[in-house]
């Protein structure tokens, strides 16, 4: 008589064949939210203000892509007791978001749906390896309607009044009423898209992504680069209205509602990533330097 071994038990999501449960929840996830990111492809993502919507879908693509390794060898321990509740409520903000066209709902829900999915699979080994993908997903959520009427007002009116004293002080015959800027011959208005909104929620997913990519554990460190994202942003908004006001100034209406109107938030963009970088360097050299030499003295 031969004894036989059982067969060993394989981890949620390692089944062979075609229906996988890894492919079936990667075929679910796509019924669900391919029709909102072709709504989305084709409507929001082609305004100035959600631009930056395909940016974000493609680095959470290539995040959670990078921890595919990572999240196939964590410890399988499914956490049904937090994940079943979470996955409920997931499906219960997407379907009032499809029920009531609310978009703002619709990619909000990929959150909780991702995370549950997560908790049921693999257990919270997982959900800790890939919390800054699931987090980073609320950078695809379309800023709700409210919030935006609420600040773009006040940002305006501050820009404007910022950018009318500078460009007075370095002489130029220029003043402002309300949000219109009135310099020589020329009366611009700062319109919604110059308010700087836009720039922070975009330099914010921008800034986030570095932090997170540099990998610093100094949590003084974290908290600066964190706290510098929105006022970075704002002052680079600042400059980049100065050079579309003096451009319109010198060359007239048309190069400075032209092409380089556009290509001056491009090039912004690019000056308040680099001093991000330059800040995070400091930070190494001084803040986060500083105290790895106080361990090491300490040992």
């Amino acid at each position: 008589m031969s004894a036989t071994s059982p067969p060993l038990a394989r981890p949620i999501g390692s089944a062979q064949g075609p229906f996988t449960p890894a492919r079936l929840v990667l075929a679910g996830l796509a019924v669900m939210y391919l029709p909102v990111y072709w709504w989305a492809a084709n409507n929001i993502w082609q305004t100035e203000e959600q631009g930056h919507g395909p940016l974000v879908a493609a680095v959470l693509v290539w995040l959670f892509w990078s921890l595919r390794e990572r999240l196939a060898q964590a410890e399988v321990a499914p956490v049904p007791v937090a994940g079943w509740p979470l996955f409920g409520l997931g499906l219960l903000v997407y379907a009032v978001g499809r029920v009531f066209d609310i978009s703002i709902l619709e990619f909000a829900s990929q959150i909780f749906v991702v995370a549950a999915l997560l908790l049921l699979m693999r257990g919270t080994a997982a959900l800790k390896l890939a919390w800054f993908a699931v987090a980073y997903q609320v950078f695809l959520v379309p800023l709700p309607g409210v919030f935006v009427d609420a600040v773009t007002g006040p940002l305006k009116q501050t820009i404007s009044v910022i950018v009318q004293h500078v460009l007075f002080a370095l002489g130029y015959p220029i003043a402002n009423t309300g949000v219109v800027l009135t310099i020589g011959q020329y009366q611009l208005q700062v319109a919604d898209a110059c308010s700087g909104l836009n720039s922070m929620f975009s330099l914010s997913a921008l800034g986030t992504l570095f932090m997170y990519l540099m990998g610093r554990r100094s949590v003084v460190h974290n908290a600066i680069m964190l706290a510098a994202i929105l006022p970075v942003a704002f002052a680079a908004n600042i400059v980049r209205v100065i050079i579309l006001v003096l451009l319109t100034y010198h060359f007239g209406d048309e190069v400075g509602q032209g092409f380089l109107h556009g290509a001056a938030g491009l090039v912004l963009m690019l000056v308040a990533l680099g001093f991000l970088f330059v800040l995070d360097a400091l930070l190494a050299a001084t803040v986060t330097g500083r105290a790895t030499r106080s361990v090491g003295t300490a040992r």
